[in-house]
């Protein structure tokens, strides 16, 4: 070690990968240097490296979010710092395990107007489970320094992976010679950690309860579950917050035998044999809809408006919500009783009594889908249609990512439930349309093998085009499907539409932007399909191009021009269709 900085770098990134840690996302400076120089020197550890921070930072969160495993993060001092904050919130709000190592100026420098030098102590408030301001490294430190430098490597890996995972921060304060130059004085040597396991094992709480519930709940569960009238919801991020796949989430329905309502980005509903997918569009019509009186969902709040309106509606005697981290998901303040998997699913017996409502609910669902097939099928192309051919024309086994706004609203209304299994992911705890290439490119790392899909509205694309950097550079091939309605669509469905021109120019901002130049910037194939009109044969060349690229090695965006306004009026006319159909049924 030829000084204290390299030493402390490389003591903490030596336990960090003890700990498990397998990635760290970085982006260029200075500060960060001997911290820098340890991930890269790391054998165990790979190194992903982006120009700037916002793009690093999005990257790591969809790596971790795709991985389920923590994902580190260096950067520079000063406002290096605050380019993560977004994707920080992000994480936080969707409980994504990630390790935030910031450098900084030494203390002698804050507060003193020293260039590039900001305080940071806390500076992601909340929206962190722990805080570090460490240590300055010294020139020959005590053993219980060394010691606790192990233990905190060790603690922010087990903190940030916890029950309830979020976000780490460590702010690291180093003084020069930040490179590798010997210091006269300084110590060199070091006890090693030969062994193959971390300084300190912290073993994770899988959320086994206390003995505390009063007894009389115990017995509310098994009523509630003996309630014929009742459906499970996957919420948003099922299996990742009840260590459940879907295959176990789907056995529960099964067991209770109620009807299975899949979120698109619960990782149920791609991959299950009897998901029920198309509540967004029936669930509009309730009126002769017979309503549950228990509910049990798995993971945070569904997308679905209806849904969740539909939930409003209701008369429920039990709301059960099954939650590993225990935090509270519900703003509507319904839930009755929050139970962490492990405890509550073991109280769930066979039943042998049907359902009154799966008869009903299956209606309403093939009913739904077989009338968007017919109306996808045979009439105008529309940007709803797209999403609709992209999961029905993607590989089994590939990774999803879909954008914010208008498509993943699109996923949710027209991602028809299939039985091959398409991992899919959002960014849906803050919902921000910022980052989103840079996750899905993350996503993409975290599976190699298999073909990686993201699409993206415009406004969305627009917003992180700096982050296709990542696609050569870190070696991440991917198919975007960019729908492109040349400005924010989704304000279309507001009452703000009908106040013109200031829902023009300051809601819609139509941009007029040629996305080629983007494609032909980063390297990446480029094919544009015009569908302004709803033409018929835009639906023959997406499914030709598409079918032909993805999996490909060779990146590829596929630009799909829409006008949003007919998109609207499209969607709400296949609405209606689908409600006449309802409308015949006898249920």
């Amino acid at each position: 070690m030829p000084n204290r900085n390299t030493l402390w770098g490389q003591i903490f990134v030596d336990e960090l990968a003890r700990s498990g840690l397998k990635a760290v996302c970085a982006a260029p400076g200075s500060r960060h240097t001997p911290l820098m120089l340890a991930f890269a020197k790391h054998p165990d550890i790979t190194v992903y490296s982006h120009l700037d921070e916002r793009s690093a930072s999005f990257f790591a969160l969809g790596l971790a979010l795709a991985s389920d495993a923590p994902v580190a993060l260096v950067c520079s001092s000063g406002t290096a710092g605050a380019n993560m904050y977004p994707a920080i919130i992000e994480a936080h709000q969707s409980r994504v395990p990630l390790i935030v190592l910031t450098a900084d100026r030494p203390h002698e420098l804050r507060h003193s107007g020293a260039n590039q030098t900001i305080d940071q102590i806390k500076m992601f408030g909340d929206f962190v489970l722990w805080f570090v301001d460490m240590q300055l490294p010294e020139a020959n430190p005590p053993a219980i320094a060394i010691r606790n430098l192990r233990t905190t490597a060790n603690r922010a890996y087990a903190t940030a992976n916890g029950l309830r995972k979020g976000v780490v921060h460590l702010n690291f304060p180093f003084r020069k010679p930040l490179e590798p130059t010997p210091i006269e004085g300084d110590m060199v040597e070091f006890e090693q950690n030969n062994s193959k396991y971390p300084h300190t094992i912290i073993h994770r709480n899988r959320g086994y309860p206390s003995h505390t519930y009063p007894i009389e709940s115990k017995v509310s569960y098994l009523e509630a579950f003996q309630n014929p009238k009742g459906i499970v919801i996957a919420g948003i991020n099922a299996e990742h917050d009840t260590f459940f796949d879907t295959e176990k989430i789907e056995e529960y329905a099964e067991i209770i035998k109620y009807p299975f309502f899949a979120d698109p980005v619960s990782g149920s509903r791609f991959g299950s044999r009897d998901a029920i997918g198309g509540y967004e569009t029936f669930l509009r019509y309730t009126e002769s809809i017979k309503k549950p009186e228990v509910i049990v969902r798995f993971g945070d709040v569904p997308l679905s408006k209806w849904l969740n309106n539909f939930i409003e509606s209701c008369e429920l005697k039990y709301y059960i919500h099954f939650s590993a981290s225990g935090e509270w998901s519900d703003d509507s303040h319904l839930v009755t009783h929050v139970i962490r998997p492990e405890f509550g699913t073991n109280m769930i017996k066979p039943i042998t009594r049907p359902s009154v409502l799966s008869t009903q609910y299956s209606a309403l669902e093939n009913t739904t889908w077989n009338t968007i097939d017919h109306e996808i099928e045979t009439g105008a192309y529309f940007d709803g249609a797209v999403v609709y051919d992209v999961v029905d024309l993607i590989p089994d086994e590939s990774t999803l990512f879909v954008g914010n706004s208008l498509p993943v609203r699109h996923l949710d209304q027209f991602g028809k439930p299939q039985q091959k299994r398409i991992y899919t992911y959002a960014n849906r705890g803050a919902s921000g349309i910022d980052g989103n290439i840079s996750t899905a490119l993350g996503a993409g790392v975290a599976r190699p093998d298999k073909s990686l899909v993201a699409i993206f509205g415009d406004i969305t694309f627009y917003h992180d085009m700096n982050g296709l950097l990542a696609v050569h550079r870190c070696g991440v091939p991917i198919t975007i499907v960019l729908i492109n309605n040349d400005g924010g669509g989704i304000f279309n469905r507001l009452p703000i539409r009908d106040y013109d021109p200031e829902f023009t120019e300051y809601f819609i901002t139509p941009h007029g932007l040629d996305f080629s130049h983007s494609a032909k910037l980063y390297g990446l194939d480029y094919v544009q399909i015009n569908a302004r009109e709803g033409q018929r044969e835009a639906r023959t060349q997406f499914r030709e191009v598409f079918s032909a690229v993805v999996g490909s090695q060779q990146s590829t965006i596929i630009e799909v021009c829409t006008d949003s306004k007919f998109d609207e009026a499209r969607r709400q006319d296949i609405v209606k269709a689908v409600h006449e159909h309802i409308s015949q049924l006898n249920l």
